[in-house]
């Protein structure tokens, strides 16, 4: 991974504490006060054309029902601010789609960025598109504002939904 998380402030400001994965660097672990285990991870993603975007995943690996938990969205929140210290971080997210639950994830991951102190220095873009099953996914770019190709990752951001969004003949 290019751009490195420092676990420590994550840990110093997030609820619930993270720890990271032996088997891989960019994956990290926690656990609620509701016994829900949470993986997140960050990978390169090839999606924009000529950006380093990561794509960020949230796993809850053990599958239990998580309630409204305000601090998972500190959690997370600590976890994607320290990955924006670089001011040409770019966070892709792709809302999982198998339990038809993608549009409320989307909500949910947009509300905490736009309820959030530093919403104010972030980008935040959202589209959906329905593929050839008429399944909407629903994805997201967040940036910093004064991110120095903030024009190019824009363009490209669009670019990217037009293309995807144009059905094949």
């Amino acid at each position: 991974m290019g751009i490195k998380l420092n676990l420590g402030n994550i840990n110093a400001i997030a609820p619930y504490k993270l720890t990271a994965s032996i088997a891989d660097p960019a994956t990290f672990w926690f656990t609620t006060d509701y016994d829900v285990t949470y993986a997140m991870s960050l990978s390169l993603n090839n999606l924009l054309y000529g950006i380093d975007a990561y794509e960020f995943a949230i796993v809850n690996t053990n599958n239990r029902k998580s309630p409204r938990d305000p601090k998972l969205r500190q959690t997370v929140q600590a976890f994607i601010y320290d990955f924006f210290k670089e001011p040409d971080a770019v966070l892709l997210y792709l809302c999982e789609t198998g339990d038809n639950k993608q549009q409320s994830r989307n909500r949910l991951f947009e509300s905490w960025f736009k309820s959030s102190s530093h919403k104010s220095e972030l980008v935040f873009l959202t589209s959906s598109i329905c593929d050839d099953e008429d399944v909407a996914n629903y994805f997201g770019l967040i940036t910093r504002n004064d991110n120095p190709n903030l024009p190019k990752i824009l363009t490209e951001f669009g670019e990217t939904v037009l293309l995807f969004s144009e059905k094949p003949e």
